[in-house]
């Protein structure tokens, strides 16, 4: 069972999405500094989440058609974010704010489990990417996001892709052609 289409469709039933202006390619859904706490489900269309150091942009994460993406520094604490979120194309969204998010998980035990078994899957999703960019060459961060995400590179413009797996984009290049 896919984890985020059954809360959406749970969410979905209750009533409690709402719509969100539809994003144009580049545009910003969130920008440094600012403070987020609304989940969004990805209707269609790619977001990136990077952050920005003094000398450049380091793609996170990457949101798809049927994913849920957040600041989630932001929505856990309430205070502003380091992250952007951008459009990478034009994007749909529906978004839920947190308090009537988590009064929807808090309401039963079953939306409780939903959102515990979601947020053990983003760890375990974050440790291995952690593992892969402290311990993999850049040919097998290549060929694990090949096979865990063939979408991406359907999706995302190669310079993203670079971003994400720490290389640069000449690198990424190479590494297709081989």
């Amino acid at each position: 069972m896919n984890l985020i289409s059954h809360l959406h469709d749970k969410i979905d039933t209750a009533g409690l999405w709402e719509d969100y202006p539809e994003l144009s390619r580049n545009e910003h859904l969130k920008v440094r500094g600012s403070t987020d706490t609304r989940l969004y489900y990805v209707v269609s269309g790619t977001l990136r989440v990077y952050v920005i150091d003094e000398f450049e942009e380091h793609t996170i994460r990457f949101g798809y058609q049927g994913s849920i993406i957040a600041a989630l520094d932001s929505f856990i604490t309430g205070k502003p974010s380091d992250f952007y979120i951008q459009a990478l194309k034009k994007t749909e969204l529906k978004m839920i704010p947190k308090t009537t998010y988590m009064e929807f998980v808090q309401s039963n035990a079953e939306n409780l489990q939903l959102w515990h078994d979601i947020l053990e899957q983003m760890v375990y999703q974050q440790m291995e990417r952690e593992r892969d960019l402290l311990t993999s060459s850049p040919l097998e961060r290549y060929e694990r996001v090949l096979k865990r995400s063939p979408q991406l590179f359907q999706e995302v413009p190669h310079k993203y892709i670079a971003s994400y797996l720490r290389m640069t984009p000449e690198t990424l290049s190479r590494i297709k052609k081989s």
